[in-house]
């Protein structure tokens, strides 16, 4: 089988936020091809360069959303005309009440899940979007590309008009010259797929199915191969783009926040609606997909698989751990709530004059860098006595570190030094760094966001988040009952070995991979030598590894009926695959 894995700012980049799950996914499905269509978010993740791929990746695509493109096309009167339709009829909606808008916003919770019908629209409108997307795809096919009429004015004057029109909600009448500026050129970064050349049929058109890493503009590439090509397309998403969406840019107006608002809740339905099969990591992602028009037959939850091996040592000994130190491990921004945790800690020294807390992990970004600094100097305000005199290191209880010293070489290191770990964010997607330590062993203590109490089941404790008074009392009851610490460490490594491993992943993306293609009609048209579409030249079983697909039963000329080297995903010496490989190699992609 043939795989388009489209990524966004992840696989195969170095610094890929998503990369380490795909790798591990194309790696474990070693008798499947897979080509990679990668968009990258900045100039220093394409600096990175790429990770080493392994054989069965095929080629490489790449694209930048980070750059300003000029093509310089310059469109004729009908096409300004059929841009000028799409366009205008994509931002009248854009400025509808649902969904995204501020009346629809307001029944998305702070934290948690949409209310009911926060994100809903009617299939009418639903219809009209599509309708404005794939117009504005076909033209882009037909004509070229269309970055400079997304950042046109004729573009800025659609979204004026739709701004200005009777039944537009407030906050898009509010809407000034800079803000419209600045959302045509959001929303011409998020529809750049648009004008790709990606979707022909010896390219993302040729293979079996395309597999979004992530929902948002990773999956717009796979919308198209569908419109164009009919290829099926799987979406996963272990964050929920549109959440993510909800959280970032509070700073920004009210007019942009709605109006991308609605682009990316229509374009997330959109996805939801189109894809063949929807995988959510977690039972919280997979809520959110719900309330976003998400059909729950296309629904499969499989969680994340994590590599256990680098913790099995930290498992095997416990005895190594401090029994009165707490582990905090992650990366420093606020979401994480390590305020909430100082507080926290403050209480529980007061009820366990020995107890330490090594907090290990490293700031994401300035605000994380800032928030960092603040952090260490309230652990000095709290603790004043041990911070103070000749030896205040060795004396003070809050020790602030990294992984790759002498002391912590790694992540599993961090978690075996402590005998409890504790999570105190207020925002959370799936929490990985929990599941890491479940395979150390150790006893937990987290905030009740996210998918927390999913991963862990019963074998933590959770508390409210924001409340430093009943995270305190949680770990003093941990702390002073090392019984019950060993019996949950123990039952949180055997839940994790059977939920999160890569192996089980691997095995659920197999079968998911089998199962569409199952129901997806053949598409391929084989052509004999005079260019005449050959009929049942792909036979039933082409799909399904056996046999017929031994190299050495192929057939190396003609391709009679049934032939299996017309069996798409299978023959390595059909054209469309010769022309894949020719792209950009493997190996030459990973020495970038």
């Amino acid at each position: 089988m043939r795989i388009g894995l489209l990524t966004e700012g992840g696989y195969p980049y170095v610094s890929g936020e998503a990369g380490l799950w795909c790798d591990r996914l194309v790696r474990g499905l070693d008798r499947h091809e897979f080509d990679v269509y990668a968009l990258s978010r900045s100039e220093q993740e394409e600096a990175g360069g790429w990770v080493a791929l392994p054989p069965q990746v095929g080629r490489v695509r790449t694209a930048p959303l980070w750059e300003s493109v000029d093509d310089g096309i310059v469109h004729g009167r009908r096409a300004r005309r059929r841009f000028s339709e799409c366009y205008g009829e994509l931002a009248t909606l854009l400025c509808a009440t649902t969904p995204g808008s501020p009346s629809a916003a307001a029944g998305w919770k702070a934290e948690g899940v949409p209310e009911e019908g926060a994100g809903g629209q009617s299939a009418l409108e639903a219809d009209r979007f599509a309708s404005a997307l794939y117009g504005l795809a076909e033209l882009a096919r037909d004509e070229g590309g269309l970055p400079a009429a997304l950042r046109s004015e004729t573009a800025v004057r659609a979204l004026e008009r739709a701004c200005r029109a009777p039944g537009a909600h407030s906050s898009a009448r509010q809407a000034r010259v800079p803000d419209l500026l600045t959302v045509a050129a959001r929303l011409e970064r998020a529809l750049r797929p648009l004008s790709l050349d990606w979707y022909e049929d010896d390219d993302l058109g040729s293979v079996d199915l395309c597999h979004a890493a992530s929902g948002g503009t990773a999956a717009l590439p796979g919308l198209l191969a569908r419109h164009f090509c009919d290829v099926p397309l799987l979406v996963t998403e272990y964050g929920v783009r549109l959440r993510t969406h909800y959280l970032t840019e509070p700073d920004s107006s009210p007019a942009i926040r709605s109006l991308l608002a609605s682009f990316h809740g229509r374009l997330a339905a959109e996805t939801y609606r189109r894809a063949a099969v929807i995988t959510p990591g977690n039972t919280h992602a997979r809520r959110w997909q719900e309330r976003c028009g998400a059909d729950r037959a296309k629904l499969r939850t499989v969680h994340p698989g994590m590599d256990a091996t680098p913790f099995a040592q930290a498992a095997e000994s416990p005895e190594c751990a401090d029994p009165q130190t707490l582990v905090w491990v992650g990366r420093v921004e606020p979401a994480k709530d390590l305020v909430s945790l100082l507080h926290a800690f403050a209480e529980i020294r007061r009820a366990e004059p020995g107890a330490r807390l090594r907090i290990v992990g490293t700031p994401s970004g300035p605000e994380g860098a800032a928030y960092l600094a603040h952090c260490k100097a309230l652990a000095a305000q709290l603790f004043p006595d041990e911070a103070d005199g000749p030896h205040a290191v060795g004396r003070n209880p809050v020790a602030f570190e990294e992984t790759g010293g002498p002391e912590l070489p790694t992540r599993a290191d961090a978690y075996a030094s402590g005998a409890l770990v504790v999570l105190s964010s207020v925002v959370e997607g799936f929490p990985s760094g929990l599941v890491e330590a479940m395979f150390c062993g150790r006893a937990t203590v987290s905030t009740d966001v996210g998918a927390v109490v999913e991963a862990i089941g019963g074998t933590g404790l959770v508390v409210p988040p924001r409340n430093p008074r009943a995270l305190a009392e949680a770990c003093v009851a941990l702390l002073r009952d090392p019984e019950r610490r060993d019996r949950l460490g123990a039952a949180a490594r055997a839940r994790a070995l059977e939920l999160f491993t890569v192996e089980q992943n691997i095995a659920a993306f197999h079968s998911i991979y089998l199962e569409i293609l199952s129901r997806t009609p053949v598409r391929r048209v084989v052509l004999d030598e005079t260019g005449e579409p050959l009929p049942f030249a792909v036979p039933a079983e082409a799909h399904v590894p056996g046999r017929w697909s031994d190299p050495a039963a192929r057939v190396t000329a003609g391709g009679g009926p049934g032939s299996p080297r017309s069996a798409p995903g299978w023959a390595t010496d059909d054209p469309v695959r010769a022309t894949a490989r020719a792209t950009v190699p493997a190996a030459e992609g990973a020495a970038r």
